[in-house]
């Protein structure tokens, strides 16, 4: 489940309905974000998820030779969207999941937003205007650093900026009586008997002039000439056609497999078996085969584990030992991020393929959950409860994998057992995350295929550092 900002993003690209703009998930991204910036773009190393754009404090006009002004006629459209929500519900009843519990619940949420915005376009002739600046020689060490890296570059072409500071609301009550020993959601926690209000209320005021969408087109360099994919969202190709010091790649289909730790024998799987995403099974041999070069790791096993614990709620830290490890030979770094390169480079045994791409993996799949599941991934690491968690998403995961439409289904009571109190909040915490819609009266919930992204990252997630916590 997004932020509140992010949230409301969402809705609002959902409401101009142009199916090329990218909803702008964080308020930091927001204020960096601009027409002619430039966002970064990896390669994940899995089939089941993408990495995140990244905005740069870098725009295009950086990059090119100085010139006169842009050809800048751009196309200002204003508008107005105003979102409020009300949710009532009452719930009363029991469950046994390992205890009983009896309760009468009554939620009220209320969520509003009210934007004043205008779309900034780039008209199609601005292009060619702009290609008349060429790159300088030598290129900018920016453009070398990407290169080498092997990452893909795209640039801001259509904005969606705010004309006024709105203020999102998000206030929401609970009301609770009866006896419970497993909390009701991850706001009630505990043991107790007798009747309770809950209150929360969130304010988020965003500045005027932020970014809440963007479109972007993939920039391509060839020597010293450059251009733009005009066609959307085509990420079959290269921003560095003629390849580059990055980690080697092996194109099948519409998907790219990393070289190093991944699939051991593709030749199993037909190319329209990969395309389409397969099934299940492919995504548990992805994991099987990192959670066997955890396996490998034993020496450094509890340093990855602890500095990764001391690392999560720290969204920039996990993205600064990302791009440091990616660097060769890595880059330097304090706290947590430089105790593992540290600990990585005495490993010589398996350089390449084996602790830098186990651990790239896992932070992938860290930057595919929100930061809330960050926190609750802590907690879980804290408590020890990796496990049963690993278990109850595969039971989800498994059978809906290929289901492509919202569908009832029942967590099974044996794997809920040996969580409960604060575990089974945590727990559930991860999976409302997710964009499950749990039941807090029932084991019963109801499957989104928007979930599958995410709760695959939480699949890999929970499963390699389970391994590591073996130490």
């Amino acid at each position: 489940m997004p932020s509140m900002f992010g949230r409301t993003t969402k809705k609002l690209v959902k409401e101009i309905g142009d199916q090329e703009l990218r909803p702008v998930k964080c308020l930091l991204s927001a204020t960096k974000i601009r027409r002619f910036s430039l966002i970064q773009r990896k390669k994940a190393r899995s089939l089941f998820w993408q990495l995140p754009d990244v905005p740069l404090d870098v725009s295009l006009m950086h990059i090119l030779e100085p010139g006169s002004s842009v050809p800048d006629a751009a196309v200002e459209v204003p508008a107005l969207f105003s979102d409020t929500e009300v949710l009532k519900q009452q719930a009363a009843g029991s469950v046994n999941a390992g205890a009983e519990v009896g309760f009468s619940e009554e939620t009220a949420v209320c969520r509003g937003a009210s934007f004043e915005y205008q779309i900034v376009s780039t008209p199609h002739e601005t292009w060619p205007e702009l290609q008349k600046r060429k790159l300088p020689d030598p290129e900018p060490y920016f453009l070398k650093q990407c290169r080498e890296a092997g990452v893909n570059l795209y640039v801001v072409t259509e904005t969606v900026e705010l004309l006024n500071s709105p203020v999102l609301q998000d206030f929401s009550s609970m009301n609770i009586s009866g006896k419970f020993s497993l909390p009701l959601n991850i706001f009630v926690k505990g043991k107790g008997q007798g009747e309770g209000l809950k209150v929360r209320e969130k304010k988020l005021t965003v500045p005027k002039g932020s970014v809440v969408a963007y479109k972007r087109k993939q920039l391509v360099f060839k020597e010293k000439d450059w251009g733009i994919h005009h066609i959307a969202d085509d990420d079959d190709q290269e921003t560095f056609p003629a390849g580059g010091m990055g980690t080697p790649t092996l194109r099948m289909g519409k998907e790219t497999f990393y070289l190093g730790i991944g699939f051991e024998d593709m030749s199993n799987y037909d190319e329209e078996t990969i395309s389409l995403g397969a099934d299940f099974q492919l995504l548990q041999e992805e994991v099987s085969q990192n959670v066997k070069a955890a396996e490998l790791l034993k020496d450094i096993q509890n340093t990855v584990f602890s500095n990764l614990l001391a690392m999560l709620g720290d969204h920039e830290a996990l993205q600064d030992l990302m791009d440091k490890l990616e660097r060769e030979p890595f880059g330097h770094l304090d706290g947590p991020g430089g105790t593992i390169l540290t600990e990585l480079q005495k490993d010589s045994r398996y350089p390449e393929v084996g602790s830098k791409c186990l651990i790239l993996y896992l932070l992938e799949a860290l930057m595919v959950l929100s930061d809330i599941q960050h926190v609750l991934l802590a907690q879980s690491m804290e408590k020890r409860i990796l496990l049963p968690q690993r278990d109850l998403v595969r039971s989800i995961l498994e059978p809906n994998f290929n289901c492509f439409k919202n569908t009832p289904f029942t967590l099974q009571p044996e794997l809920l057992a040996p969580l409960q109190g604060e575990d089974l909040a945590i727990t559930y915490g991860l999976l409302d995350e997710c964009g499950l819609k749990m039941e807090v009266n029932s084991t019963r919930s109801t499957w989104d295929p928007e979930a599958k992204v995410p709760l695959s990252a939480l699949y890999g997630t929970l499963s390699v550092l389970k391994q590591l916590s073996e130490a």
